[in-house]
């Protein structure tokens, strides 16, 4: 890359399922990457492979303390987005995004870096439009147990849009669907590893409600082009921006596909919904496609794949 084009990249949550492959995309492309994460949910496995690039560095630090180092743009990663973790904490969880944002948000003010947000469809809560419009303000339960992540990600999303009006940042923002792919927590409680690893194990599969319940999967390499193209985009477009599949599938059907690509003996044992949980959840795609060019190329079973040979080789390995 010629040296004039390379970028300074902070990358916060950077050691994490999507900024490992955020990290990996960025140095491929050919910048300079610092990778910050404070190893809560990420791990020094998933970026063990970069440690040896010159353009890499990792930092243990945790966003909700400020940071000073010198960068041209900042991809704001950093917060547990499982419920498994960001409830085991909730106080902390909801410091992350809120402090975390200022903090980063400060960060790009001092340097007058360019900042990317990543937010999440959970600003939908349990959704009362079908499929979600990025101009949908929502139905998420303020007092709930699985309000510290998401009122967390809609305070982050406030304080992007009050320094863009009150400081002129460049901001950018995504809501990410779920996601799936190699490198994601074996224990994180998400429905796709949760289904995998049952699978693989020969164990009971848990369907939470009756499984009619939907979502849509979108697979990490897609999704990283979607930040890509979204950090890359002219200053006008700033966001939110929904970044995920818009195929929709049921809980019994991702079970069934996991069976199946598996060979598993697993059977499917229901279990009680738990409090808050959406019953749909589709993005509308059609801002990315017209500002971005951008819609997700891997099918489901296609990305399942090798995210079950990456969780085949880790059980593998702990055995």
């Amino acid at each position: 890359m010629n040296y004039a084009l390379r970028k300074r990249i902070l990358v916060t949550g950077g050691a994490g399922f999507l900024g490992s492959h955020l990290c990996e995309r960025l140095l491929a492309d050919g910048h300079d990457v610092l990778c910050l994460d404070n190893f809560f949910t990420g791990t020094k496995d998933n970026i063990a492979h970069l440690l040896d690039n010159p353009y890499f560095e990792l930092m243990r630090h945790d966003v909700t303390f400020p940071l000073y180092v010198e960068v041209d743009e900042i991809f704001n990663l950093a917060c547990p987005a499982s419920p498994i973790h960001y409830q085991f904490d909730p106080v902390q969880t909801t410091k992350t995004s809120v402090h975390g944002a200022i903090n980063m948000l400060g960060l790009a003010k001092r340097v007058k870096a360019k900042i990317f947000q990543a937010s999440t469809s959970e600003v939908y809560g349990d959704p009362a439009i079908h499929p979600q419009p990025e101009h949908y303000w929502g139905n998420v339960n303020p007092i709930g147990p699985r309000s510290c992540y998401d009122e967390g990600k809609r305070c982050a999303e406030t304080l992007f849009f009050d320094y863009r009006r009150q400081h002129d940042l460049r901001i950018k923002v995504a809501r990410i669907f779920n996601t799936y792919g190699p490198r994601m927590h074996p224990n994180d409680g998400r429905v796709v590893s949760n289904f995998i690893v049952q699978a693989l194990r020969n164990a009971p599969i848990t369907l939470y409600g009756d499984g009619t319940q939907t979502r849509s999967f979108c697979y990490v390499d897609d999704l990283i082009e979607g930040f890509v193209r979204l950090m890359d985009s002219p200053d006008d477009l700033t966001g939110p921006v929904n970044l995920g599949n818009p195929g929709e599938f049921t809980m019994i059907e991702l079970a069934e596909a996991v069976k199946a690509l598996t060979g598993s003996r697993s059977e499917l044992v229901h279990e009680p919904l738990p409090q808050d949980d959406p019953r749909q959840r589709q993005p509308d795609i059609a801002l990315a496609r017209e500002r971005l060019g951008w819609a997700p190329k891997v099918a489901l079973r296609e990305g399942l794949r090798p995210t079950i040979d990456y969780f085949d080789q880790l059980l593998r390995e702990r055995d």
